[in-house]
């Protein structure tokens, strides 16, 4: 049995090879036509991927190598080629579970996040509807998330995902100032800069999470003017590159100042009369609901290539994108520890989707010698993805990341309240 082709457009012609420079280089022949994405539109959904859920620049081009080897356009094309029917099942499986999952640790996100700066408004009580998650989970997800989900087209997205990229570098800006006039308050904890303790593996697991684009890169890839091999490396180079950065920043900056307080969502590390931190914790959130819809539009993408021969109808498409975000929303609205989704999914769909899927198909599908330099990264990468999948999974079911939901840190306290106040500057 044959899972259905897809019909949304034609496939790339196959690879062919130009001689550059003395050395071979793999491009894939344009398309009649392309998508309405030029490069820095393209660029921005990429590092908003990035940030809001991704990383591993090989990995990445190595995927639409991959694509152009065997003639293919989307993912799970690429591995039904590799490797029949069942990896396709297993593949889509994985592209659906990495972004739903996401999905739901984004709402939980903004219920979070945003709950806290509602607080601080004046008049805003604690029984205000503003205080509670669920309500405010529920109206994002009715005045934003889903409207922005029921585009057809992800070049739609560039603009908001540039509006999110300027938000991150405001977010990181103020994580930055943090660092420096609250880590002094924050009482140190014991071996706090100890490298690589026993849970080091679900930690790989949960940056696994963070650093991954590859299930939406065919998306990306295909939006392009001008598919090819060059200006997609161009474009994961100079992506990858700005979104390493500002997550280096981000957990050098998070850590210095919280150690062992750190949470797995950072502003819930922030004393709630903070101002500054209420500021970052707005964008912080508006960030989060302009990230969704990516996380949506692959969701779709895979229930529409598994089930409907890839082509949705308007109804279709309008049924099924409301079905995908009704089930996040259900379940985050249900559940609120971040820590333990991050975690999961990180081990069990980010790390095969980063590590092993991309270098399995493409050491099925190279035709160099086993030493060749990309044959011999990609065993190093594929050997890493399954150790770290196997041992990390087996981790997080014996010694489950703690759930602070909510919870007011020690250094928030009144009894430190006046020191927190005369050191830290007004916002």
């Amino acid at each position: 049995m044959e899972p259905p082709a897809r019909q949304e457009r034609p496939l790339p012609s196959p690879a062919h090879q130009i001689e550059t420079d003395d050395r071979t280089a793999l491009v894939c022949k344009p398309r009649t036509k392309g998508g309405n994405s030029d490069l820095p539109s393209a660029g921005f959904n990429v590092i908003n991927s990035i940030i809001g859920s991704g990383i591993i620049d090989y990995s990445i081009i190595l995927l639409i190598k991959g694509g152009n080897l065997s003639g293919t356009n989307s993912y799970q094309e690429l591995v039904n080629k590799s490797y029949g029917f069942i990896g396709y099942l297993i593949l889509s499986t994985l592209q659906f579970l990495y972004p739903f999952i996401a999905m739901i640790s984004y709402n939980i996100i903004t219920g979070d996040t945003l709950t806290k700066v509602f607080q601080t408004i004046p008049g805003v009580g604690p029984d205000n509807l503003l205080t509670y998650r669920q309500v405010i989970i529920l109206c994002t997800t009715i005045i934003f998330t889903l409207p922005m989900s029921l585009y057809r087209d992800i070049a739609k997205l560039a603009k908001v995902s540039f509006i999110s990229l300027i938000l991150t570098a405001v977010i990181l800006v103020i994580v930055m100032i943090r660092a420096a006039t609250l880590s002094p308050l924050v009482p140190k904890t014991e071996n706090a800069w100890i490298f690589a303790k026993s849970n080091a593996i679900q930690a790989i697991g949960v940056m696994s999470f963070a650093f991954i684009c590859h299930h939406n890169s065919f998306l990306i890839y295909g939006s392009l003017e001008e598919p090819t091999l060059s200006n997609w490396s161009r474009i994961t180079h100079v992506s990858v590159s700005l979104a390493l950065f500002i997550s280096v920043v981000f957990a050098v900056c998070g850590y210095v100042t919280f150690t062992g307080y750190t949470e797995g969502d950072i502003f819930e590390n922030y004393c709630r009369d903070d101002d500054l931190a209420t500021f970052g914790r707005f964008c912080y959130g508006v960030t989060i609901i302009l990230t969704f819809p990516i996380e949506c539009f692959v969701t779709r993408e895979v229930i529409s290539n598994v089930f409907f021969s890839g082509t949705l109808t308007t109804i279709l498409h309008v049924a099924v994108t409301v079905i995908v975000v009704a089930l996040a929303t259900i379940i985050s609205l249900v559940y609120d520890c971040l820590g333990i989704v991050l975690e999961l999914n990180g081990i069990l769909s980010a790390t095969p989707l980063v590590f092993i899927i991309p270098t399995a198909c493409y050491l099925k599908l190279s035709e160099e010698r086993w030493n060749h330099s990309d044959n011999l990264i990609s065993s190093l990468i594929l050997t890493v993805g399954v150790l770290v999948m196997t041992v990390g999974f087996v981790m997080t079911i014996l010694h489950p990341q703690q759930c602070s939901h909510g919870k007011e840190m020690v250094y928030c306290f009144p009894n430190n309240a006046s020191l927190y106040n005369s050191t830290l500057p007004p916002f």
